[in-house]
């Protein structure tokens, strides 16, 4: 529906509910003469009634859970009251002449008496009901339904102090054991090219405090050998084994030492065998 068709609409809808006060506010008028009002009362009586009506829909509207519940109910009865008055002036010719007995809306006396007690009460209803509803409408908060997604910009603007804790650990340097020094070899034999190690950056969660030193049982068994018997020891466990039998993982399980050693070993055997004999005695 374009927004001329919605003009037209609305307009429409004033002028009906208009006409409908109108007539509404002829019976209500009457009745409210019945009751005991004056001029000025009785022709202000018709906004009490239905004028609530009208407020009791608007707060229908923007209200919601249990306060829209109670302009809900404060709307129907409303409703049901007009009713009620409209109807008992249809019944009554009188009220149209004004020659009804005063407080005199019917000839049973407790139908009578309820209705004037409705009557009267409507007023002050929409004193106590009009008043509520006003201040639901006014201290109502609209609840936001838009999801909040953090844009990538404003996560990008945010400080390191709102990011929190910087998820990347300090890395520790530990540099590894130096290779093996090689043994002395005569000039026949090819110096060995030593095996550069390089520093592994070790992520740690946070740096733990010295505890002091380790305990006997805690240290490993095996004494520390030095390059020479490390190296006998290669010479005698390696003494049957064959030229292609010389690798470095063969030597590393045999003497049980660090893959770099063992590549050491590796050359330094190897290095011997091709020399001879002879020269490697000397």
């Amino acid at each position: 529906m374009n927004r001329k068709a919605k003009i037209l609409l609305v307009a429409a809808l004033v002028a009906v509910v208009g006409m409908a006060f109108r007539v509404s506010w002829n019976a209500l008028r009457d009745v409210a003469k019945a009751v005991g009002a004056d001029d000025d009362a009785a022709t202000l009586y018709p906004f009490v009634v239905d004028g609530l009506m009208a407020l009791a829909l608007i707060a229908t509207l923007v209200l919601t859970g249990k306060a829209q519940r109670s302009a809900r109910i404060v709307l129907a009865a409303y409703t049901v009251a007009s009713l009620v008055l409209n109807y008992v002036h249809g019944l009554v010719p009188e009220l149209h002449g004004e020659s009804v007995d005063w407080t005199r809306l019917a000839d049973w006396d407790f139908a009578n008496w309820v209705l004037v007690l409705l009557a009267t009460s409507l007023p002050v209803g929409s004193i106590y009901f009009g008043s509520d509803l006003v201040a639901k409408v006014l201290h109502h908060r609209p609840i936001d339904t838009t999801p909040t997604t953090e844009s990538p910009e404003t996560a990008t603007n945010r400080s390191s102090s709102d990011l929190g804790e910087s998820t990347s650990a300090p890395a520790l340097a530990v540099d590894l054991p130096a290779a093996l020094a090689a043994p002395v070899v005569v000039d026949l034999v090819k110096p060995v090219e030593p095996v550069v190690e390089r520093s592994v950056a070790a992520e740690s969660p946070r740096t733990r405090r010295a505890t002091g030193r380790v305990p006997q049982v805690a240290r490993s068994a095996r004494p520390v050998r030095t390059a020479e018997e490390l190296l006998d020891e290669a010479r005698q466990v390696t003494a049957d084994w064959s030229a292609e039998d010389l690798t470095a993982e063969g030597i590393r399980k045999a003497v049980r030492t660090s893959p770099a050693k063992a590549r050491v070993l590796r050359e330094t055997l190897r290095a011997e065998r091709t020399a001879g004999p002879d020269e490697a005695a000397a």
